[in-house]
């Protein structure tokens, strides 16, 4: 897991980009929170199971690790709508702050549901 650290960074601040570019994107186009974290989530499964998988973790790709990688994404989407709430609704935050900072929140739960679902509970062997 180890070796697979600074690659899972790399693909995590991509995907982050992403989803930042899309939150702020939505917002300046007038889209709620909501509509843009949806369309972010379709983005960056896709995006990131891909890079995941091949670059990360270096395993194949399959429909059934993609469905637990998009389970395991999902379970993001409260948690992001709800400190977009909390920051913007609350707070007063402008979506282009509240969103990086949200990213932030949910970097390490993200890792873990990656591995988990690339992965599973294989022990990991160094790539050849």
């Amino acid at each position: 897991m180890i070796a697979a650290a600074p690659r899972y960074l790399l693909v995590g601040i991509a995907c982050a980009l992403l989803h930042n570019a899309i939150m702020i994107g939505g917002d300046m186009l007038g889209m709620h929170y909501v509509a843009s974290n949806l369309v972010s989530y379709v983005a960056v499964v896709l995006a990131g199971y891909g890079l995941h998988s091949t670059f990360t973790f270096r395993r194949s790709m399959s429909i059934s690790s993609l469905v637990r990688y998009a389970v395991g994404m999902a379970t993001n989407l409260p948690g992001s709508v709800l400190s977009m709430f909390v920051l913007c609704d609350l707070f007063g935050l402008a979506v282009v702050v509240a969103a990086p900072v949200t990213t932030a929140l949910l970097f390490v739960w993200n890792f873990a549901t990656s591995r988990w679902a690339i992965v599973g509970r294989r022990t990991l062997q160094k790539p050849a």
